[in-house]
């Protein structure tokens, strides 16, 4: 039935009757929503104290591109390497990262194309290939497969570039390429070429992604000298190293004990169950990602476990719900929307998710949690947007926010439950590539 012309008149003539409305239009139209709606008594209540908290290092910056899961990451892991080297602060280079993920996403991406040379290009699954690829985004168990493969390396041995700040352009060329790349492959497939040509063709493509990542971002050094003062202010000089060496020697961590679990109460997905998701990768023969769904409580109970026992926690949410960036708070509180329009919103976690309303957008790591009477009343957070936001750049998230909109947390094994750890042989259900478990950090 159409909307009539009467229907609209009847809204209209509710709507100038009532001053409340008027108020707030002339409010929110001539300022920002958020400005109007935030509750800011519940602001002034917010402190950034915590019962348990691991020691700060300075904020880091992804600036203008969306390397949240790689900063997390590497945000992550220097907590080890700064207790290995004895050191106050390190920041590891998160523009090596991306470049050995842009290379090896290309190959990815190329032989994905390969394997599905036989469906139709108007597919679903060809054409969110051709929308995914090469982005800045990624998952945890992708950013291990990196590590295990190309090492770590300080921030000093290779440098942010004006491309791994700021990617856009950069990202779009790449695509482009690639597209192009993947429509030769194709139709030398429709033309009768068997897979080891168009292996062949392949080869020579992903040398060209080589070159135009090289002259973005420079050449990853193979090897390199580091030199730095510990705590005492001891002078040390490491000669000579790789970057795996760098790795194994100095990262203090085992990364094949860590475990991504998942808080996803959704109807389609069990608890302590394994998942997987179909074409959500970087390295061709890397690791499947693998989550393990687990209920809201085990969730936080682990995560609370980690950092009592001084471990970060990387973490994937959805970043953009009910946060005020400028404060750095993360609260379900934080802004009345409801009082400002008069409706309610009634979403709970799993139906924001099946009807496609969150999803996991940002990575971020948990250094802090204050608890009282063994429960968490808030969560500290550190975000790598620079220090402009939040308290020098670290986030306070509410606990009800974490219920609510956190999706992911990556601990070590042993903090699971015997059930948690039977649950992990099972054989991973694998889902669709579109499913929400199968989002990266793409937004910010």
């Amino acid at each position: 039935m159409n909307l009539k012309r009467e229907e609209i008149e009847e809204f209209k003539k509710k709507f100038v009757t009532s001053s409340k409305n008027l108020v707030i239009m002339n409010a929110v139209s001539s300022n920002s929503l958020t400005d109007v709606a935030v509750n800011r008594e519940f602001i002034s209540r917010y402190n950034h104290t915590f019962s348990n908290e691991i020691k700060s290092m300075k904020i880091t910056n992804q600036k203008k591109s969306g390397r949240c899961w790689i900063f997390a990451g590497l945000n992550f892991m220097r907590y080890y390497v700064a207790k290995e080297l004895n050191v106050e602060q390190i920041e590891l280079s998160q523009s090596y990262t991306m470049f050995w993920d842009k290379l090896e996403k290309a190959n990815y991406f190329l032989e994905s194309i390969i394997q599905t040379a036989n469906e139709d290009l108007k597919s679903r699954l060809v054409s969110w290939l051709l929308w995914q690829l090469v982005g800045d985004g990624g998952q945890w168990g992708m950013f291990t497969n990196l590590v295990e493969k190309y090492g770590i390396v300080p921030k000093d041995v290779m440098k942010e570039s004006f491309h791994t700040s700021n990617s856009h352009i950069m990202n779009s060329l790449l695509r482009t390429k690639l597209r192009e790349d993947a429509m030769i492959l194709r139709k030398a497939h429709e033309n009768g070429e068997n897979e080891d040509s168009l292996r062949n063709l392949k080869h020579a493509m992903i040398e060209d992604i080589y070159r135009m990542l090289t002259i973005n971002m420079g050449i990853p050094p193979e090897n390199f000298d580091y030199e730095y003062k510990d705590k005492n202010g001891k002078f040390h000089r490491i000669r000579h190293i790789t970057p795996i060496e760098f790795y194994k020697e100095y990262a203090g961590v085992n990364l094949n004990n860590m475990v991504s679990l998942i808080n996803c109460p959704t109807p389609d997905k069990d608890f302590l169950t394994t998942y997987t998701v179909q074409y959500l990768g970087n390295v061709v023969g890397g690791k499947d990602i693998l989550y393990l769904n687990v209920d809201l409580q085990e969730f936080k109970d682990v995560t609370i476990k980690a950092i009592i026992d001084d471990q970060p926690v990387w973490f994937a949410s959805d970043v953009g719900k009910m946060m005020k960036r400028e404060s750095g708070i993360l609260d379900t509180d934080l802004y009345n929307f409801e009082g400002v329009y008069d409706v309610r919103f009634v979403f709970n976690k799993a139906q924001r998710l099946d009807y496609g309303d969150s999803l996991m957008t940002h990575a971020m790591v948990l250094s802090g949690v204050d608890l009282m009477d063994e429960k968490p009343l808030k969560w500290k957070v550190e975000n790598s947007w620079g220090e402009d936001s939040g308290e020098k750049g670290y986030f306070v998230m509410g606990n009800k926010w974490f219920d609510e909109y956190v999706y992911e947390v990556v601990v070590d094994k042993k903090y699971l439950s015997d059930p948690m750890k039977e649950a992990l042989k099972k054989k991973p259900i694998v889902l669709p590539p579109w499913d929400p478990m199968g989002s990266v950090a793409l937004v910010r």
